[in-house]
C-alpha cells in the first residue's frame, strides 16, 4: 500500500515555525517570572500575571483570527504575524518597568494567537486527507518537543548569561522562523464573498461542529495545567527536586517513540481505538503522580503522561478539523485552541488557588478524575457521532 507523502518541504517548514514559536513561548514562560522578581523586585503573583497576560490576549484574538486569515490568506497571515512576533521578541530588550513588560506581553499574545491558528490550519491543509491523523500527530510533536526544549534553553541560559542575551537569542531564532514561514506553500481555499452586507454571526468566529470535541479537549488541558505549572514545585516538596528536571525529558522521549505507531493507528483504526487508551494512560499517570514518593515513580508517571497526553492534543485536533468543511479549517483550529488555551489558563490559576487547601497529591487525584470525565464524554460523543453517520449512510 502506497502511503501519501507527509514530509514535504512545506510541512517541514511549517513544523519548524511551530517548533521555534513554541520554543520561544515556553522559554519566556519559565524565565519571565524570575525576570520580574530579580529585575523589577516583583512577587510571585506579578510573575504569574506576566504569563496570564499573553495567554489572555491569544484567547481574545483567536475569536477573530480565523476570519482574518480567510480575508488575507493563511500564508500571508502567517508571514505577517511571525514578523510581528519577531519584532516583539526584540522589544523585550528595551523594557524598563513591570508595566511596560506587562503591556508588551499582552501585545505579544495577539501575534501568538494568530500564528498558532495559521500554523494548525496550514498543516491541516497540506497533509493528505488519508494521513491526517499521523500528519497532525507529527506536527503536534513540534509543540510537545518545545515544551521540553523551551524551559531547558531558558533556565539553562539565565544561569550563564544575562536576560538581555536570552531575549536577543530568542529574537534571532524568530528570524529563522520568519524565513521558514516564507517557504511554506499552501493552496488557499477560496471563500465566496457576498457583496451584500450581512450581520456578523457566531459562525464568523467559531466552528460549531468543532465545539463539542474542543470542550472535551479543554478538560484534558485543564488537567494538564496541574502538571505543567506545578510539577517542579511538587517535586521539590517531596524531596525530588533533582529528578524534576528529567520529568519532561522522559515525557518527550516516550511521546516521540510512540508517536509514529499511534498516528498510523489513528488513521487505520479510528480515533476511538487511540484516544480511549490514551485518556486512560493519562489518568493513571496523574494518579501515579499523586502517590509518588521516589524518583522512579516520578519518572514512571512522566512516561505514562507522555504516552497518554502526548497523543490527546493532536487526536482531538484532528477530529475537530475532520468534522469541519475544508474551507473552515482556520475556524476549526481557532475554535479548538480557544478552548484548549482556556483550559490551560484557567487550570494554571485554579490549581494554584486550591493546592494550599487540599495539597498536591489531592490536586492530581482531582485532575485524574477530570480526565476520566473527559473519557466518558468522548465515548458518548463518539457513539452519538457514529450513530448519526450510520443513519445518514442508510438514508442514502
Amino acid at each position: 500500500m502506497n502511503l501519501e507523502k507527509i514530509w514535504t518541504k512545506s510541512f517541514i517548514s511549517i513544523s519548524l515555525v511551530q517548533l521555534l514559536i513554541f520554543l520561544s513561548f515556553y522559554a519566556l514562560l519559565t524565565t519571565l517570572p524570575i525576570y520580574v522578581i530579580d529585575q523589577f523586585g516583583g512577587n510571585e503573583a506579578e510573575g504569574g500575571l506576566i504569563v496570564t497576560a499573553m495567554l489572555l490576549a491569544a484567547i481574545i484574538v483567536r475569536f477573530f483570527s480565523a476570519k482574518l486569515l480567510d480575508k488575507i490568506g493563511k500564508k500571508r497571515g502567517l508571514v505577517i504575524s511571525v514578523a510581528v512576533f519577531m519584532i516583539t521578541s526584540f522589544l523585550y530588550l528595551f523594557t524598563e518597568s513591570y508595566t511596560s513588560l506587562l503591556a508588551l506581553r499582552f501585545f505579544h499574545g495577539f501575534s501568538f494567537g494568530i500564528i498558532t491558528t495559521a500554523t494548525g490550519a496550514i498543516a491541516a491543509d497540506i497533509i493528505p486527507a488519508s494521513r491526517k491523523g499521523a500528519g497532525l500527530g507529527y506536527f503536534a510533536m513540534a509543540m510537545n518537543v518545545a515544551v521540553v526544549l523551551g524551559p531547558f534553553l531558558g533556565l539553562t541560559m539565565i544561569q550563564y548569561v544575562s536576560f538581555q542575551t536570552l531575549f536577543l537569542i530568542l529574537g534571532v531564532l524568530m528570524i529563522v522562523a520568519l524565513i521558514n514561514s516564507m517557504m511554506v506553500q499552501v493552496e488557499e481555499k477560496i471563500v465566496l464573498k457576498d457583496n451584500d452586507k450581512k450581520r456578523l454571526s457566531i459562525h464568523d468566529f467559531i466552528e460549531i461542529r468543532a465545539l463539542p470535541i474542543a470542550i472535551i479537549a479543554s478538560l484534558a488541558s485543564l488537567s494538564y495545567a496541574s502538571v505543567m505549572s506545578f510539577i517542579s514545585v511538587y517535586a521539590t516538596s517531596i524531596g525530588l527536586a533533582s529528578t524534576a528536571s528529567f520529568f519532561f525529558l522522559v515525557f518527550a522521549a516516550v511521546m516521540l517513540i510512540t508517536r509514529p505507531y499511534i498516528g498510523r493507528s489513528f488513521d487505520l483504526k479510528g480515533p476511538r481505538f487511540v484516544l480511549l487508551p490514551c485518556l486512560t494512560f493519562f489518568a493513571i499517570g496523574l494518579i501515579t503522580l499523586s502517590v509518588t514518593n521516589s524518583s522512579w515513580m516520578l519518572l514512571f508517571a512522566a512516561g505514562l503522561i507522555g504516552l497518554g497526553y502526548g497523543s490527546i492534543l493532536p487526536g482531538f485536533q484532528t477530529i475537530a478539523i475532520q468534522i469541519s468543511p475544508d474551507s473552515r479549517s482556520s475556524h476549526a483550529t481557532s475554535t479548538f485552541f480557544i478552548l484548549y488555551d482556556l483550559g490551560i489558563a484557567i487550570g494554571s490559576f485554579v490549581w494554584g488557588l486550591i493546592v494550599s487547601g487540599i495539597g498536591f497529591s489531592n490536586v492530581y487525584l482531582v485532575a485524574a478524575a477530570m480526565v476520566v470525565v473527559a473519557l466518558f464524554l468522548f465515548e458518548f460523543y463518539y457513539r452519538r457521532s457514529s450513530k448519526k453517520e450510520e443513519k445518514y449512510a442508510n438514508a442514502q
